[in-house]
């Protein structure tokens, strides 16, 4: 079996669907089965993973540069338009391939197509996206699906939201679940020092929120469970947030430069790969009141790190949290969010046993299964 691989979304520094697709992409060139892998990038096809290059300021700032540029609807559909010829000619005599696009995305492919759907957010929840970035996706897919042999998702979740929106036949949708790093998992206060010296932090004496900070990743409930929290405790235990700045966050940004004034948040944006693994492990307790998910990495990041979680019950996330890995609230329950942060704060013994529920949960992902799946999704795809 020969792969073509769709290499444009692997851009850094990682987020959640480029870390997905890295991992998978500089895996199965080794997979049982696989003759040949090659990687589609904009309108070349190479035959080795691009290389990762050096993070600078245009990297850090990625996101932020492409909504300015999504802001040009005739830009970016000329840009597409003459992307699709270019690529249409780079593929033209590779139809004994089957073709992966790990975004959504499916370029003129005249062989086998498998595409991951990661999340409909772009229907169920249009209001956390930039409007050019609806009608694009709300116009393509349904395109895509036209061409498309086998889908691939992250969850069963979003297998049956795929399936019932689309009128797809589950038959054709495979889940392929993510899985967490191997540089996630727990440290001790010596080996995570180097990291939060550099960033003003102390072993076990913060709570983390790791995303984008998206209307619908619900940060909003979290700051109003630590504005409500005694004075004492959350000036002890402050709340760190790390990510790039969301779609419509300016309100949630003046919120944590609030907190941080007053001593009880810290809004660190973006922070590199090689970190954030220590962040995680030296962290109290991850929260994550996400009211959508198509699965949710870094819920499964923090069990691997041995941290304890508070996460919502929505959507994909009771599928990576298990029946004990986390603890789910109701999504809006602001109340049992409160409750749950103060136990998790003061409780040093739930915090013990909330580790070890979470530590063994994470040993039911790996990346070796997500290969494995979507080998299964390929093998579908070609018959």
């Amino acid at each position: 079996m020969k792969v073509l691989f769709g290499a444009d979304v692997i851009r850094y520094p990682l987020t959640g669907i480029g870390r997905y697709a890295y991992e998978l992409a500089r895996r199965l060139p080794g997979a049982d089965g696989i003759e040949h892998v090659r990687y589609l990038r904009g309108g070349r096809v190479l035959d080795d993973l691009p290389e990762r290059p050096a993070i600078g300021w245009v990297q850090q700032n990625a996101a932020r540069l492409r909504r300015v540029a999504a802001c040009s609807p005739v830009l970016a559909k000329a840009y597409l338009g003459v992307e699709s010829l270019v690529q249409k000619r780079a593929l033209r005599h590779l139809s004994d391939y089957v073709f992966h696009g790990p975004n959504y995305y499916l370029p003129p492919h005249s062989g086998p197509c498998v595409v991951t759907f990661h999340d409909l957010s772009v229907f169920s929840w249009p209001e956390c996206h930039p409007a050019t970035r609806v009608r694009r996706m709300q116009k393509e897919l349904p395109s895509v699906m036209k061409r498309v042999q086998v889908l691939v998702t992250d969850s069963e979740f979003t297998r049956q939201e795929v399936a019932a929106y689309f009128s797809w036949p589950l038959s054709r949708i495979v889940v392929a679940p993510l899985a967490a790093s191997s540089d996630y998992r727990p440290m001790d206060m010596v080996e995570v020092t180097p990291v939060l010296f550099r960033l003003g932090l102390y072993f076990r004496r913060y709570s983390l929120f790791v995303s984008s900070l998206d209307p619908r990743k619900n940060i909003g409930m979290l700051l109003d469970a630590y504005e409500r929290m005694p004075d004492t405790l959350r000036l002890q235990m402050p709340l760190v947030v790390v990510g790039f700045e969301g779609w419509k966050s300016e309100q949630t940004i003046a919120r944590l430069r609030a907190g941080e004034r007053a001593g009880w948040a810290r809004y660190l944006g973006y922070v590199d790969e090689v970190s954030l693994p220590a962040l995680y492990a030296g962290a109290r307790v991850f929260l994550y009141p996400s009211r959508y998910e198509g699965f949710g990495l870094p819920v499964l990041e923090a069990m691997a790190a041995g941290t304890p979680v508070i996460c919502s019950n929505a959507a994909s996330l009771p599928e990576v949290a298990g029946a004990d890995g986390a603890v789910l609230i109701a999504v809006d329950d602001a109340d049992a969010l409160y409750e749950a942060l103060l136990r998790a704060l003061e409780d040093e013994a739930w915090c013990a046993e909330a580790r070890r529920r979470g530590l063994e949960r994470a040993t039911a992902f790996s990346w070796d299964k997500t290969v494995s799946a979507t080998l299964t999704a390929y093998q579908l795809a070609m018959k």
